[in-house]
């Protein structure tokens, strides 16, 4: 069985920057496609950043060019490092994860996800 854990998060200032982490184990790590997904309080989950193992990256227009994801393979981990924090990045981040897919079938909920990590809070306060 697959789990996810996340680590990271936390409050900042307006501008500020933050590294999310999310440890897999229990899977065929080289073979899964993994993103990060946010909800904030009264709006629906949204894709942020996914990356696949060939990886490919795919990026919500809202966080290009501020939000990096990336993976470490021999630590089986996907990070997701956000700068130049604005208060509407405020949210619930989630780690997703499944098998055999691109990031942008992940990204776009192409693919049934399987698998989701605990979630961690990120606040940016203005």
């Amino acid at each position: 069985q697959v789990q996810l854990v996340q680590t990271g998060g936390g409050s900042v200032e307006n501008g500020g920057s933050l590294r999310l982490s999310c440890v897999a184990s229990g899977a065929t790590y080289l073979s899964f496609c993994m993103g990060w997904f946010r909800q904030a309080p009264g709006q629906e989950r949204e894709g942020v950043a996914a990356i696949d193992s060939d990886g490919r990256q795919t990026y919500a227009d809202s966080v290009k060019g501020r939000f990096t994801i990336s993976q470490d393979n021999a630590k089986r981990t996907v990070y997701l490092s956000m700068s130049n924090l604005k208060p509407e990045d405020t949210a619930m981040y989630y780690c997703a994860a499944d098998a055999a897919c691109s990031a942008s079938a992940l990204f776009n909920l192409l693919v049934p996800i399987n698998y989701w990590g605990q979630g961690t809070q990120v606040t940016v306060s203005s």
